[in-house]
């Protein structure tokens, strides 16, 4: 049995599950590409070969050849598509965030529970990353004993400002676009949900963001209502490559996932010291977690089963975010029901 998946959005990311589609992942077939950027669709079609190319995603949405869609698009878009999507049919795998605007947020998951007979999956991909998982399952067997903080830095190279800027006044803000991932893992590793939330954070750098409302800088701390806690830092302005660095405490031990960034295990010796290169984007960083997460979305599909990550969790994740961007603006703590 082969999954025919069509698949809208081809920036980076979305070329990237495009591409593990057409590619990598086993029982599945890229059939179809949807995307507004003309060239986008034209290249990836003729290139590898794919059936169908789409400029229009409710176009898209007739071909009865396919089984499933993956989103990608604009977080703006992410709502109405996973809606349009479950209502003509198809299975869907959306990336995160789930939308960006609370009052869509929960339309859609309406709609999510209502087509509960379809596979939906959110592209929290850091749960499939094997570190992540490793670490995962040492707390579950108790080598720290009862977990009682978490502690995430999610910093981007500042040599991606320039697409940050761009994309910022859709981004839904840093909180948003960014600790939405350590928000995420957070509610996993802790077995709990956020009760209050307090966040600083500025323009630092960059006073281009304070246009839309947003920082390039933040950090917030958050109280979970088995009485856990936990401290995030975002940036957008990290200097030496794509830092992404998780710390659980629990009260035996600790567990550390990405301490440093390395890009791999090779060390260089020459005049200017001892170096190790670190990763230069989320591309290379999560590599293997994007395509483990869409081959569990196909088997899912396959096998009649429903994903670890629900709806719910892009609910939760985003409630945090929007929790965090108001006590950044109110300068209150923030509590939720």
């Amino acid at each position: 049995m082969h999954i025919k998946i069509g698949a809208v959005g081809l920036g980076r990311l979305g070329r990237l599950h495009a591409e593990n589609i057409a590619f990598r992942i086993s029982q599945a077939e890229l059939t179809a590409v949807c995307s507004i950027v003309k060239e986008e669709v034209d290249t990836v079609k003729s290139s590898w070969n794919i059936p169908y190319g789409y400029y229009d995603f409710e176009e898209m949405l007739q071909n009865k050849e396919l089984n499933a869609i993956v989103i990608a698009s604009s977080s703006t878009e992410h709502c109405r598509q996973i809606s349009q999507a479950l209502a003509a049919g198809f299975h869907v795998f959306c990336e995160k965030p789930l939308g960006v605007g609370m009052e869509e947020i929960r339309l859609a998951q309406q709609v999510v529970t209502k087509h509960s007979d379809k596979v939906f999956q959110l592209g929290f991909m850091r749960r499939y990353d094997t570190s992540y998982a490793y670490a995962k399952k040492k707390i579950e067997e108790g080598f720290i004993g009862e977990p009682i903080l978490i502690r995430c830095y999610g910093l981007d190279p500042v040599s991606a400002i320039n697409g940050a800027i761009a994309f910022a006044e859709n981004s839904g803000g840093l909180f948003s676009d960014m600790a939405v991932h350590d928000f995420d893992l957070a509610r996993w590793y802790l077995n709990s949900e956020a009760n209050k939330v307090s966040a600083i954070g500025g323009c630092y750098a960059y006073q281009e963001f304070a246009r839309y409302g947003d920082i390039d800088n933040g950090a917030a701390l958050i109280q979970f209502k088995n009485n856990t806690m936990g401290i995030f830092y975002a940036s957008r302005t990290c200097n030496h490559g794509y830092h992404i660095e998780t710390e659980i405490v629990g009260t035996k031990g600790s567990v550390r996932i990405g301490t440093v960034p390395y890009k791999n295990l090779v060390t260089i010796t020459n005049e200017q010291g001892v170096t190790n290169e670190c990763v230069c984007d989320f591309l290379e960083r999560f590599e293997v977690a994007y395509l483990n997460e869409i081959q569990n979305f196909v088997d899912c599909i396959i096998h009649n089963k429903k994903p670890d990550i629900t709806v719910e969790d892009g609910v939760k994740s985003v409630e945090i975010a929007y929790a965090a961007n108001k006590s950044l603006a109110t300068g209150q703590t923030v509590y939720l029901d």
